[in-house]
């Protein structure tokens, strides 16, 4: 199994990420999308995990009761239909450190709450680059019935493509290590300034070379 480290709308709807063109019609919305990150928000995003398969009956007390174990906590939410006022089945959960929420993506993930085996993932909407929620195609995750299964994190990684010629990078194997790669990143522009711009164009560079490439170029 790997996992995407920056989100790629085709990438995150092949099972073994190595698909070149979108096969369906979300995807190449996705492709065609520019989203940006809620700036309303006051939490801190590193602090915050996302909580999904609740039932539609779990209330923001419920979440707070189920996570609190963990550390303390910042802020809770369900998210809900702005105009029926019910639940969607998902929310947040935002800390005051950053250990706890790493605490509780570790321990909490597949517990059981309302009687749902819950996942845990980290926020993704104001950290992961390049990032395109479900609504405009992109995501993780997914029903099979609804045919837009998406791959690539934790809730289902890619599976080991079928060629023997794709190379997947050593540190998108076995773990879904995104945020480390996130953090990395914002700590090397922070202690050079100067070296943004070519850190930008190796990043280009690295995706331009996808596993989905190195097929086309090994075979």
């Amino acid at each position: 199994m790997w996992y995407l480290k920056e989100y790629d709308p085709i990438q995150a709807g092949s099972i073994d990420g190595t698909d070149t063109e979108p096969h369906d019609a979300a995807i190449e919305r996705a492709t065609q999308s520019q989203y940006r990150p809620p700036h309303h928000l006051t939490t801190d995003p590193h602090c915050t995990v996302f909580v999904g398969r609740l039932s539609f009956d779990t209330a923001e007390s419920a979440l707070t009761a189920h996570f609190e174990k963990y550390g303390e906590i910042a802020s809770v939410s369900v998210i809900r239909n702005q105009v029926t006022g019910l639940s969607q089945g998902y929310g947040f959960v935002s800390f005051k450190l950053e250990k706890d929420a790493r605490c509780a993506y570790k321990k909490a993930n597949k517990s059981v709450l309302d009687d749902h085996v819950i996942l845990v993932d980290f926020e993704r909407s104001r950290v992961m680059k390049d990032w395109i929620p479900r609504r405009l195609g992109g995501g993780f995750g997914g029903k099979k019935d609804s045919g837009q299964l998406r791959f690539g994190a934790r809730d289902r990684p890619f599976k080991p493509p079928a060629s023997s010629h794709v190379r997947i990078p050593y540190d998108q194997k076995f773990s879904d290590t995104w945020r480390e790669n996130h953090e990395k990143t914002l700590t090397s522009r922070s202690k050079s300034p100067s070296r943004s711009h070519h850190h930008s164009e190796t990043s280009k560079r690295r995706r331009s070379r996808s596993p989905s490439l190195f097929l086309t170029q090994t075979l």
